[in-house]
């Protein structure tokens, strides 16, 4: 009777699989949500070691849906819902690890990761070099980050710069729903920790996919961007929710006879340098956007990077950035819009760096 129920069970599950399959298969766009959701899924089907953990991932089926679903495919041994306590739940999860298990750790928000950031630093970092190539540590930190709407100077800040300065994580922050699906599914197979940073504001756009994305196996290369948009006269790069600016940036200045190249980082680090100087010696101008802080920020990384390389001396301006603003995030609606970067920020920086004002 046992055996019965149980095959049952494993007949609807494999149903609800089917389902699924048949339901992506026939999708031409998708949102974020939906494409970091489909990557778990695929890959808690493919290795019986990937497991999420976190606040309310489970029954509430995740904070933002991206959870959905996977609880009742799964079970509570691997889609767990955690008390509030993050150093707590991260230190579970990097010990998993240690344990050649798969976790995916989700924060609720980027904001609250600082409350284990020595999880995820020392423990999960500097493992892999501390113990001489021992201790492999292939765990997913994952959670929106950055600015959402109305949620103030606590809740706000991007980390990028903040992680991508850490020897021993690899930091990836999508972009489109195609970033979304195959850089989860590569963060979630690498044996390296990976600090996988989404956008709140990013969940609910849709786009076009093509049908190799949908394929189980479909993954992005960790450390490669993409140009999202060819041109000659001007390189902006940026990341995330930025290069959503970037692009309608873009848009507007091709209306002004100015022909932009856009480049989709994907990867924060390993950064890839080489996509960025080439881009920057066809073009001979350059443009960052980034929602985080000016100091130290990864506009200034890429400004080191041009400065350092053979793209200096193709430069036909000075590199300009467009930042947040160097304040805590306000909580008034017109002042949070005057501290995030925006589509006429982006079109001033370029008009500057080609002399147009």
């Amino acid at each position: 009777m046992l055996a019965l129920v149980g095959m049952r069970g494993a007949l609807r599950a494999a149903g609800r699989l089917g389902e699924s399959r048949r339901a992506l298969s026939s999708k031409t766009t998708m949102t974020v949500r939906d494409a970091l959701n489909s990557a778990i899924d695929d890959e808690m089907a493919r290795d019986g070691d990937v497991f999420i953990l976190g606040e309310e991932v489970a029954q509430y089926q995740g904070a933002y849906k991206i959870t959905k679903g996977l609880w009742e495919k799964y079970g509570d041994k691997r889609v767990i819902d955690t008390p509030i306590t993050e150093a707590g739940f991260a230190g579970i999860a990097i010990g998993a690890a240690f344990h050649k298990l798969r976790p995916i750790c989700e924060f609720m928000t980027f904001n609250f990761s600082m409350q284990a950031i020595d999880h995820i630093l020392n423990s999960a970092g500097k493992m892999y070099y501390m113990s001489g190539g021992q201790f492999k540590v292939p765990i997913v930190f994952r959670g929106p980050n950055g600015a959402a709407a109305g949620v103030a100077a606590q809740h706000s800040q991007c980390f990028a710069a903040w992680f991508g300065h850490c020897p021993g994580l690899k930091v990836v922050a999508p972009y489109s729903a195609e970033d979304a699906r195959g850089l989860l599914k590569a963060a979630i197979r690498d044996d390296n920790p990976v600090v996988f940073l989404e956008n709140e504001m990013l969940y609910g756009m849709e786009f076009p996919i093509s049908a190799d994305v949908l394929d189980k196996d479909f993954m992005l290369p960790i450390g490669k961007a993409k140009i999202e948009r060819e041109g000659t006269d001007v390189t902006i790069v940026s990341y995330s929710r930025g290069v959503h600016k970037a692009l309608e940036a873009a848009e507007e200045l091709a209306a002004q006879g100015v022909s932009c190249e856009v480049i989709n980082l994907r990867t924060i680090r390993p950064l890839d340098r080489g996509t960025i100087v080439k881009s920057i010696m066809k073009t001979n101008r350059v443009v960052t956007v980034e929602e985080g802080w000016p100091q130290s920020g990864i506009g200034a990384e890429i400004g080191a990077v041009v400065y350092e390389s053979e793209a200096f001396d193709y430069l036909d301006a000075p590199l300009e950035r467009v930042t947040g603003a160097d304040v805590p995030m306000p909580y008034a609606e017109n002042l949070e819009t005057l501290a995030l970067p925006q589509k006429s920020n982006i079109i001033s920086a370029v008009q500057r760096v080609c002399y147009r004002k």
